[in-house]
């Protein structure tokens, strides 16, 4: 007897050219994330070749039902670790039939810095740590704590090993390999602070690519999940009390602060984010006000100053960059839920673009 796996499973190639192309968007919340597949001939890997497509706008809150059609553009093509073969998942963003992009396409105003001379000289570099928070299915509430209870006091479960410390290994390493396979650039994976917490970071990337790969690494976790029976949580505060939040911390560099003398354009760089710092906080996360604190590892939501090797500053500033004089810096105030797209186009424009 054939079993669902035997056919979720089937080669095609050898019966047929044609090839899935799962096409991906962001939602009207701003935050989800919905796809749907097409059959398409052959294999495809360059986006401008794929058609674009429409979907029901009214549905997904980016479009009133008497004018509901939004169009995808393809944006970003990836091999697809859940058919696998020469299927392909496609990042897209939204636009109206007029070709006006929609109010929820941050990937159009990111596109706009990111293209701009003085940024593509400056060869924009991201590693970007989403951390992120596994709920147990039904009751809302963090994997591994004790139904309607607390587990241990933070400590132990920071990189942590064992059955009484980490909790969702398997999620966490089929993740990692999914986005291995996708062609994503994840660089590690790691245990949080808090139980039930975990990281995985994106990067070194350049410029946009940067924002593409973590939407689509967050879409094989939300799909990996979906098969686990557990609930993905980018709340930025999931759990009230002393336990840490979730972020988001955003490494960056330029050409210019990679060379000898970097530093000095690191903290010019620094100092222009000092001075725009209530604009970035409104629009780096959902909700951040309940995890920028001033505790558990993060500055007050408030207050912007910067430290080497400090990780309760806004920005850290590693303390080989200190020693070599040149390199990056962490940005540590976005959230878990921030939109990738806005954050790193502001991060440049701010940097780059922005005279004070």
């Amino acid at each position: 007897m054939s079993l669902i796996s035997d056919f979720i499973n089937l080669d095609l190639s050898d019966v047929t050219p044609k090839s899935i192309f799962e096409y991906i968007w962001i939602d009207g919340s701003g935050m989800g994330l919905r796809s749907k597949a097409r059959t398409l001939d052959g294999p495809i890997t360059d986006p401008s070749k794929l058609p674009k497509w429409n979907f029901d706008g009214s549905s997904t809150g980016q479009a009133p039902g008497e004018d509901s059609e939004v169009i995808l553009y393809p944006q970003a093509v990836f091999p697809d670790p859940f058919r696998r073969g020469n299927h392909k998942l496609v990042m897209c963003d939204a636009y109206t039939p007029a070709g006006e992009p929609i109010p929820t396409n941050k990937r159009h105003g990111a596109a706009k810095i990111f293209s701009h001379p003085d940024v593509v000289a400056e060869e924009t570099w991201y590693g970007i740590e989403q951390e992120y928070t596994l709920l147990q299915k039904d009751m809302n509430w963090p994997l591994g704590w004790p139904v309607g209870g607390f587990p241990g006091p933070q400590g132990p479960y920071y990189c942590g090993i064992g059955a009484d410390k980490a909790f969702g290994r398997d999620i966490v390493d089929a993740h990692y390999k999914a986005c291995l396979y996708a062609g994503i650039n994840i660089s590690g994976i790691n245990g949080e602070v808090m139980p039930g917490q975990w990281e995985f970071q994106v990067g070194p990337s350049t410029g946009i690519s940067a924002a593409d790969q973590v939407w689509v690494a967050r879409y094989i976790l939300e799909r990996i999940t979906e098969i686990a029976g557990v609930v993905l949580s980018l709340d930025p505060k999931p759990i009230q009390g002393d336990w840490n939040g979730a972020g988001a911390h955003t490494n960056y560099s330029t050409k210019s602060m990679r060379e000898d003398g970097g530093y000095e354009i690191i903290k010019k760089a620094i100092e222009k984010l000092g001075l725009r710092h209530k604009e970035h906080i409104a629009a780096y996360g959902e909700g951040n006000e309940r995890r920028l604190t001033g505790r558990h590892e993060t500055a007050d939501i408030n207050t912007f100053l910067w430290g080497v090797a400090n990780r309760g500053a806004s920005i850290r500033v590693g303390r080989d960059t200190e020693k070599e004089g040149k390199g990056y810096f962490e940005d540590r105030r976005p959230a878990s839920n921030m939109d990738p797209y806005v954050v790193t186009s502001m991060i440049a424009q701010t940097t780059i673009l922005w005279k004070p």
